[in-house]
C-alpha cells in the first residue's frame, strides 16, 4: 500500500477510535460531561481531557509498535477496555466521583484526569 494511503488509514482509524472512546466514556459516566463543560465546569473538563489523553497515548504507541493494521486494532481495543475499567475502579474506590465532578471540584477532576493519563502511559509502555 502506498505510504500516503497507509497514513490516511491509520489516521482515520485513530480518530474514529478516539471518537468511539469519547462516546463510550461519556455514556458510562453518571453525569453529562459535555453539558457540564459547556457550563464552565473545570472538573469535568480535566477528567474527560485526561481520559482522552490517556487513551490517545496508547493508540499512539500501538501505531508505532505494531506490525500490521489488525494488530493495531487489537491493541486499541485492549487500551479502550483498560481505560474504561480504570475509570470504573477508580470511581468506586474514591466514592462520590459524580458529586465531586458535578460540584466542579477541580482537584478531584484533576486527580481523575491524572490517573487516566498515568494508566495510559503505563499501557502505552506495555504495548511497546
Amino acid at each position: 500500500m502506498p505510504a500516503i494511503l497507509n497514513y490516511l488509514l491509520y489516521l482515520a482509524t485513530a480518530v474514529a477510535l478516539v471518537i468511539a472512546f469519547f462516546v463510550i466514556y461519556t455514556r458510562m459516566t453518571p453525569y453529562d460531561e459535555v453539558a457540564l463543560i459547556r457550563g464552565g465546569n473545570h472538573a469535568a473538563a480535566l477528567a474527560l481531557g485526561g481520559a482522552l489523553i490517556g487513551f490517545s497515548l496508547t493508540i499512539c504507541s500501538a501505531m508505532l509498535h505494531t506490525r500490521d493494521y489488525y494488530q493495531f486494532l487489537a491493541w486499541a481495543a485492549g487500551a479502550m477496555l483498560v481505560q474504561v475499567l480504570v475509570y470504573y475502579v477508580t470511581t468506586r474506590l474514591l466514592k462520590m466521583a459524580s458529586e465531586q465532578i458535578e460540584a466542579d471540584n477541580s482537584a478531584f477532576g484533576g486527580l481523575l484526569g491524572a490517573i487516566a493519563i498515568s494508566v495510559g502511559l503505563v499501557n502505552a509502555g506495555a504495548v511497546s
